[in-house]
């Protein structure tokens, strides 16, 4: 029999998760409308694809360590000095992003990283810097919106923020649809997606401490941004800079949203332990029913699960993936053909996914993000070598990609694990000295019961709602 006393615990974890995974799925069905935008042009679409999808890549890895400011806004934040100063820091970060989106787009430094790197041959290449241009003030939109996210996932606001998401991706949809019908295809087609891509942006502690908490997360957020633009640089270089090289990064562009709808998500759970740990000011009980580490734990694997299982039915089931990518992106049979193998390897992504943002969430209660630090390089590592080695094997195009990614993902989430692991061993050793040194200093006319003893790390450790991961 179902005890619905028991289950009331989870109910404020499935009000907080429910509206930021639903916005996550948003995102990527946006990002699908945004590539429609570019599928449905009349010529060249397999260039204008990979000339956005280039672009993209490269300006997401410019905003994404910006964004996990919203991380410094749900854990640091208290005070509206703490929120001015993450603001400037937000101003500055989004300048830099804007500087270098310039000098990408209208210097040699573009056409060596673009047309060079890539070899990808010139009318891509100037695409793609043209698309990067227009990108360019992007990043100082997208800046001011993370840190207040974190501020309202803080007090548990993530209705408001998955609302103001989905407006977002809403906006970016309609306005896909609007431009299509305009005479802007025929003149410049990239402006499709990325002018819907703006009116979206448009709808919605200390400084050295806010830093120091922020930057092992941003070295692993630029880490995993600068993951597409690596992987479309490798698959590029394997086949030459030839016809097959752009076709492969246009089955990349296409697949990444589709292939990440399903398990997306799941990173959102890295916000379950500190927006509801008990040392959080906003924090408090929701219908009387509180959230332990072990609500958390079961309520992530029922997660994992529900992932995984979309996955297997998006990407395994006969005809639904190519479905997806010939009637909601607009790519033709063949062109989606090619994408079925990258788009089930994607069905393992949740495995990795889920252990890293679970592990993660718990170091950022106790402010030990530095531990994550060495992930991000050892994810770096691995992915370069998946790349280099797997086309010996006859991997190429986008299953190397997507393959060299899985690879690259699980090596971070085994370090984000290891970490983690040091942490609590660490903390289990230093609670047991400071219970061995209590029992130094009591009377020795008291007598200590060994069993007595182990009750009371237990229930010390249920009372502190993130000892252990």
């Amino acid at each position: 029999m179902v005890d619905f006393k028991a289950l009331k615990s989870y109910w404020p974890l499935i009000q907080f998760l429910v509206p930021l995974a639903i916005t996550n799925i948003a995102i990527d069905l946006g990002e699908q409308a945004l590539n429609r935008g570019i599928a449905t042009v009349k010529e060249d679409r397999k260039e204008m694809l990979a000339s956005y999808g280039l672009a993209y890549s490269l300006m997401k890895f410019f905003t994404g360590p910006m964004s996990d400011f919203k991380s410094v806004g749900l854990v640091l934040i208290n005070s509206r000095r703490d929120r001015l100063k993450a603001v400037l820091c937000m101003v500055v970060a989004g300048i830099i992003a804007f500087v270098l989106h310039i000098l990408i787009a209208h210097t040699d430094l573009g056409y060596y990283i673009i047309n060079k790197l890539h070899h990808v041959n010139d009318s891509v290449g100037n695409k793609t810097r043209r698309a990067f241009f227009y990108l360019s003030l992007f990043p100082v939109l997208d800046a001011m919106a993370w840190i207040h996210s974190g501020i309202l996932l803080k007090h548990k606001h993530s209705l408001l923020v998955g609302s103001a998401s989905i407006s977002d991706v809403v906006a970016q949809i309609v306005f896909v649809a609007i431009l299509l019908q305009s005479n802007l295809e025929c003149v410049e087609p990239l402006l499709i997606p990325i002018l819907s891509l703006y009116m979206g942006a448009l709808g919605d502690a200390t400084i050295r401490k806010m830093l120091s908490f922020w930057w092992p997360l941003a070295l692993i957020l630029a880490t995993q941004r600068i993951s597409r633009p690596v992987v479309n640089l490798f698959v590029s270089r394997d086949l030459k800079g030839s016809d097959e090289a752009t076709e492969a990064v246009a089955v990349l562009t296409a697949t990444y949203p589709v292939g990440h709808m399903p398990y997306g998500w799941l990173t959102e759970l890295r916000a379950v332990y500190p927006a509801f740990d008990k040392n959080n000011p906003a924090n408090r009980r929701t219908g009387g029913a509180s959230v332990t580490k072990s609500h958390i734990k079961r309520f992530t694997l029922c997660c994992f699960l529900i992932s995984l299982t979309m996955c297997f039915i998006l990407f395994w089931s006969p005809g639904v993936s190519e479905s997806i990518l010939v009637h909601i992106i607009g790519v033709d049979e063949s062109f989606a053909q090619r994408c079925i193998t990258p788009l089930r390897i994607f069905s393992f992504f949740p495995i990795p996914v889920c252990l890293r943002a679970h592990f993660t969430g718990w170091l950022m209660t106790l402010k030990k993000t530095f531990v994550l630090a060495p992930s991000s390089a050892l994810r770096i590592g691995v992915l370069v070598v998946s790349l280099v080695v797997l086309p010996y094997m006859g991997v190429h195009g986008g299953t190397l990609g997507v393959a060299s990614l899985l690879a690259g993902f699980m090596g971070e989430a085994s370090m984000v694990f290891i970490g983690a692991a040091c942490v609590y061993r660490r903390q289990k050793s230093d609670k047991n000295k400071e219970l061995v040194a209590d029992g130094e200093n009591s009377s020795p006319m008291r007598e200590v019961n060994p069993t007595t003893e182990l009750d009371s790390i237990q229930e010390l450790g249920e009372g502190e709602g993130h000892r252990g991961p």
